[in-house]
């Protein structure tokens, strides 16, 4: 299950026991549109190993900021709190999927 990435929420989640996903994002972007059933499906085959989250890039313009995502949809996977990965636009299912694999 995607969780909602907010600004008192996301330390919590960058830095907890599990590896992190992102999906920052925006309701106006047509690529985020369409990964977004890749993500919600991911969310739960790898629930319970990979917190999955989706950042909105409009409400939580600050963590966007902070990771100078200039482009969306881009989607950042964390361990340990740090950023491992990083993907820049619309992808396959397969091609998301490898960088969660990666992420285990």
């Amino acid at each position: 299950m995607e969780t909602k990435i907010t600004t008192s929420n996301f330390e919590e989640l960058k830095n907890g026991e599990l590896p992190l996903v992102v999906d920052f994002w925006a309701t106006w972007c047509g690529p985020c549109r369409m990964i977004a059933p890749i993500i919600e499906e991911l969310a739960t085959e790898y629930d319970g190993k990979i917190n999955v989250g989706k950042c909105d890039v409009e409400e939580c313009d600050d963590i966007a900021g902070e990771f100078g995502i200039r482009n969306i949809p881009t989607i950042l996977f964390f361990k340990g709190g740090q950023v491992v990965d990083k993907m820049v636009g619309a992808a396959n299912k397969a091609k998301i999927e490898e960088k969660f694999k990666a992420l285990l």
